[in-house]
């Protein structure tokens, strides 16, 4: 898959391209649908297909400071839709001027002028140009004057529950992981860097990997969760049972992300891991002493063993 930054990296000689726009956060089961399907009809009409999204979310150029939880880094998005067969993943920086581009000179500077598209494929709620002024609607219009065909599908849901990236961001703050999973399609990921924290876990014969994530990471909501542990350059992941909040017991204020790796020795500090949350096990409690909170780890991490199996 071919990786541009902004739509004015299309080479000279492009030729046609189905094209899909998206913010595309958690690539999840409504997206790959939506993406699939303009790479089904890419290949149909033998030209490539294209992915056009944005960096940094829109709403923080928009709305300055309501930036919504990150579902997929940038770099895991990337990986999600290249899996999906996609020829192009172009990513348009949303500046404030990008933000004023009005609908129609959104359609002609993009699809016509650089991508040459021959049809856009987007979501049933696609909206486009300054103030989210265009729809799908519009969109047809300016199809019909410039010469590319559009198709928009449903939106995707399941018992009645449209799958959204803001559905899904709704189960991750509740700690619904199961209700997300199903949504995305594949466990809810977080990521982070290990870094020392109080050594706390090591003291009490549970070493723990302290991750320090993305500011605007979606974080489950506080609680202990069983989760897999993915290291780069490793195939299989491990086990873990993961902390998430603010070590009440030992009346901590920083929340934190704590994953203790089940059956693994070695040293973790300094590398990038991901968490793919696979169930919650329970809310996070105060003890009294050391010796109930030791006792509850440990039924943490068989319930962690059962839970994954």
């Amino acid at each position: 898959m071919q990786r541009w930054r902004g739509y004015e990296a299309a080479p000279g000689g492009w030729g046609r391209s189905v094209v899909t726009i998206g913010v595309f956060d958690g690539v999840h089961k409504g997206h790959q649908a939506t993406i699939g399907h303009a790479v089904a009809r890419a290949r149909e009409l033998g030209v490539k297909s294209v992915v056009v999204t944005f960096d940094p979310h829109p709403a923080e150029v928009v709305r300055p400071g309501s930036h919504p939880a990150v579902l997929t880094e940038p770099a895991r998005k990337a990986e999600l839709i290249e899996a999906l067969g996609v020829d192009v993943l172009c990513v348009v920086p949303f500046t404030p001027e990008f933000s004023r581009l009005p609908a129609e000179e959104f359609v002609h500077d993009i699809l016509v002028e650089h991508l040459h598209a021959a049809l856009v494929v987007v979501g049933a709620n696609f909206r486009f140009g300054h103030r989210a002024a265009g729809d799908v609607a519009l969109l047809e219009r300016l199809g019909r004057t410039f010469g590319f065909g559009v198709e928009s599908g449903p939106l995707v849901a399941e018992a009645g529950t449209v799958f959204s990236s803001t559905y899904i961001r709704s189960c991750v703050d509740a700690g619904d992981v199961v209700a997300a999973a199903a949504a995305l399609g594949r466990p809810h990921r977080v990521e982070g860097v290990v870094v020392r924290g109080d050594q706390r876990g090591r003291e009490l014969g549970y070493p723990t990997a302290n991750l320090l994530c993305h500011r605007y990471a979606a974080i489950p909501a506080d609680g202990v969760y069983a989760a897999r542990l993915v290291r780069r350059g490793q195939r299989e992941p491990l086990a873990a049972a993961v902390s998430i909040g603010t070590n009440p017991t030992f009346s901590g204020r920083e929340r934190r992300v704590e994953a203790y790796a089940l059956d693994f020795t070695g040293d973790l500090y300094g590398e990038r891991l991901a968490l793919d949350f696979v169930a919650h096990l329970r809310e996070q409690r105060t003890y009294d002493s050391i010796e109930p909170l030791v006792a509850q780890i440990a039924e943490d991490v068989e319930r962690t063993r059962r839970a994954l199996g």
